[in-house]
């Protein structure tokens, strides 16, 4: 018992200190070169904390548990938006760069469709699979195709001549002072880290702190469940989710109360386009998902749906002025207490 208690408090210290390393790291890459702090959200911190959900359902895949693959990516978008998004907002309103609201978000919303649409015939196969995994390195260039097309044009701009963009980028190339940004004094806040090498090392170091924190955390709880007898969906929904969720809940409060508030919610968004594309898509390249009692039988579609009206829900509130404020935050997380009663109730 103490062992297990043990294990728990190493597991929240990895959490804390992994995220803490993650979001400097991140931060540091993304003013040294250039690329909006979103965006580093949307990929290289997204991607890394979704590591844990590529993890389970794949394995769960291998294994033939396939409705722990599947619930494990639905459950962990939903906590995601409505547990961690919302805790993250309750502690501290966030506010976002309006393409989180003019692009980001839809596009998290029609990979969403997509995925229902993929699932209704309750089987996802090997070539939906490629498509997913293909989507989601299309997605990494696209995000980075327009952070250098923002780039350049603010290059073009702060240069003064619109159509000389190579004058521009040669001036900035030789180290021409630039006017200290918001996003420039936020890292300050943080501490700079001017070495490529070590701001590289700290996101590896806290990608793998935030990884084996939340695995350590989660691995006696699907113990306890299973022993009680629970369904695998249910464990793939709650236990599962929120534990490979925790990740991006310590990233996300972290980079909140840091006031990087891109890298907070461009992971949340990020990890939920990575889970559909990269872990359904791998999980489905490596064996076949098949979902137990189909697609409608088995309830799944009423997740589903859950999934999509808290990834909109965000949207509604960001559309005026870009923030979500403490009681938006707070109507998110009563969703995710929603949504776990109704799971208790029907499980």
């Amino acid at each position: 018992m103490w062992i297990h208690v043990l294990l728990v408090i190493i597991g929240f210290v990895l959490l804390y200190y992994g995220a803490e390393w993650l979001v400097k790291g991140s931060a540091n890459l993304a003013r040294s070169l250039g690329i909006s702090s979103v965006v580093i959200g949307l990929t290289v911190v997204a991607f890394g904390t979704s590591a844990p959900e590529l993890v389970v359902s794949v394995i769960a895949s291998i294994t033939d548990k396939s409705m722990i693959a599947v619930g494990n990516v639905v459950g962990s978008n939903i906590a995601n938006i409505a547990l961690v998004l919302g805790a993250a907002a309750f502690l501290m309103p966030i506010t976002a760069d309006r393409s989180v609201i003019r692009r980001d978000i839809p596009l998290m919303l029609a990979i969403s469709i997509f995925l229902l649409i993929l699932s209704i015939d309750s089987h996802i196969s090997r070539i939906e699979g490629v498509t997913l995994f293909c989507g989601v390195i299309l997605y990494v260039i696209f995000n980075y195709w327009i952070s250098a097309k923002e780039k350049r044009m603010a290059l073009e701009k702060a240069a003064g001549n619109p159509g000389d963009a190579a004058a521009a980028a040669a001036e900035d190339a030789i180290g021409a002072p630039e006017p200290v940004t918001d996003a420039e004094a936020e890292v300050e806040e943080i501490g700079i880290i001017e070495s490529r090498p070590k701001q590289i090392l700290l996101i590896i170091v806290g990608i793998a702190g935030v990884i084996i924190g939340a695995q350590v955390l989660v691995d006696s709880a699907v113990v306890i469940m299973k022993s009680l007898g629970v369904s695998e969906k249910f464990i793939g929904l709650t236990i599962v989710a929120v534990g490979t969720t925790l990740p991006e809940l310590a990233t996300s409060i972290v980079a909140a109360v840091r006031k990087q508030m891109d890298i907070s919610i461009g992971n949340l968004i990020g990890s939920n386009v990575f889970n559909i594309m990269a872990v359904i898509g791998a999980a489905g390249i490596v064996r076949p998902i098949s979902i137990p009692g189909g697609f409608f039988e088995s309830g799944l579609i009423y997740d589903y749906l859950v999934m999509m009206v808290v990834a909109f829900l965000p949207w509604v509130f960001m559309r005026r002025d870009y923030t979500i404020r403490r009681y938006g935050g707070f109507i998110l997380l009563c969703c995710y207490a929603g949504y776990i009663t109704y799971l208790v109730y029907m499980g």
